[in-house]
């Protein structure tokens, strides 16, 4: 059995999103295996702020041991700002100057000094996701142990040297799709590589009623979910839904839930509802209780939540401009994608006026999730590729 640490920026309860929810759900699945995993991270919950919440220390998680360690949050916004419009403008960045952004998000020194101390105490340290402090500046240090699970997709973030010396130097890189694995190869001489997937976890039941009761939910519903953000669609979705009701006089609601603000339009608050935060039972609910899953981002490097979608029988409307997404959708069967608004509109039409081919879309939606993207498989490619470190 080996002894691994998975190094990432947030983890713990109330911590969204799709690669702090994979790396969770892999410590513990390795940990119940019986591998003794930690998870080096950080006492912050907000990664808008990256303020200390948890405190310092050592704590347990199940069977997995959380190392949390203080951030040093930015201080200059404005020099943080300044970096993130010069590499949006596609702006090639000097060493020094990339350093310094890396720098200006947020720090985590105490987390640098104990893995530069105490690398050799583990077999292998994970690292997830690409874009990170913990990740770009920590993965230099036990190079010939580390393995990067970066959760790509094609974005300005991936064209920096940094990033590409993280998947160049790295022992291993493990991949979640056939997508994210060729943008790894036109980023970057990739050493060895393996695409080990990810999964999601099949619920025993689900209570979709109960959802739409303990809501107050009246009329057939779309959902989104996730972070309410520009870079993962969210304001594409409140256009391209607007736009549909009004065109077609659609008889759906728009319910939201995850983190971030909604800021949904006046005119649209009895159409557009935002639930916030859910526990994952609830969640799980709400997918099933949906007459659709609308993920507007084009920034996926696997998408778990289409995956939660399939898997309670609920078909998906998906932005083409994921690479990922749309490579999901065709290979399942299952989806439905939209290359603009208007398309988005024509898709919910086709829900709201199709519901037999709806279902049998998401039929075939849930038989893809059930054939490739199931923990017990995932865990056995995960061990396989953790052999060579033993």
């Amino acid at each position: 059995m080996s002894k691994v640490a998975f190094v990432t920026p947030r983890y713990g309860d109330g911590v969204l999103g799709g690669s702090e929810s994979r790396v969770r759900e892999e410590a513990r699945g390795l940990a119940a295996r019986g591998h003794d995993v930690e998870v080096l991270t950080t006492c912050a919950r907000d990664h808008h702020t990256w303020a200390n919440v948890w405190p310092a220390g050592v704590e347990r998680d199940g069977d997995v041991t959380v190392r949390r360690f203080e951030t040093v949050p930015r201080t200059d916004p404005a020099l943080w700002a300044s970096f993130e419009r010069r590499i949006f403008a596609g702006e090639r960045l000097e060493d020094t100057d990339e350093l310094a952004w890396l720098n200006s998000r947020f720090r985590v020194p105490e987390l640098y000094f104990h893995i530069a101390e105490c690398a050799r105490d583990y077999d292998a340290l994970i690292y997830s996701p690409y874009l990170f402090w913990t990740t770009l500046y920590c993965i230099g240090l036990a190079p010939e142990r580390s393995i990067l699970m970066p959760c790509l997709h094609n974005e300005p973030y991936v064209y920096l040297r940094s990033v590409r010396s993280a998947l160049a130097g790295a022992a291993s890189v493990w991949f979640q799709s056939e997508p994210e694995h060729q943008l790894g190869h036109r980023l970057a001489p990739l050493p060895s590589h393996q695409l080990v997937g990810s999964a999601v976890y099949v619920p025993e039941s689900y209570d979709p009623a109960g959802f739409r009761e303990r809501h107050g939910l009246e009329r057939p519903f779309v959902l989104c979910a996730g972070r309410r953000e520009e870079g993962k669609g969210w304001p594409q979705a409140v256009r391209g839904f607007s736009a549909a009701i009004v065109r077609y006089g659609l008889e759906l609601d728009l319910v939201s839930i995850g983190s971030g603000e909604p800021n949904i339009p006046p005119i649209l608050d009895k159409r557009i509802i935002d639930l916030g935060y859910l526990d994952d039972a609830e969640v799980s609910n709400a997918f099933a209780a949906a007459e659709a899953y609308l993920q507007p981002s084009p920034n996926e490097s696997f998408s778990r939540t289409i995956m939660e979608s399939w898997l309670a029988s609920t078909v998906v409307i998906a932005n083409m401009a994921s690479e990922v997404v749309a490579w999901h959708c065709e290979r399942s069967g299952g989806g439905l994608v939209y290359g603009d608004e208007i398309e988005m509109g024509e898709c919910l039409r086709m829900v709201a006026e199709a519901p037999k081919l709806a279902g049998e879309l998401a039929a075939a939606g849930r038989a893809y999730v059930l054939d490739n993207y199931t923990w017990p498989k995932i865990l056995d490619g995960m061990e396989a590729a953790l052999e060579r470190f033993s």
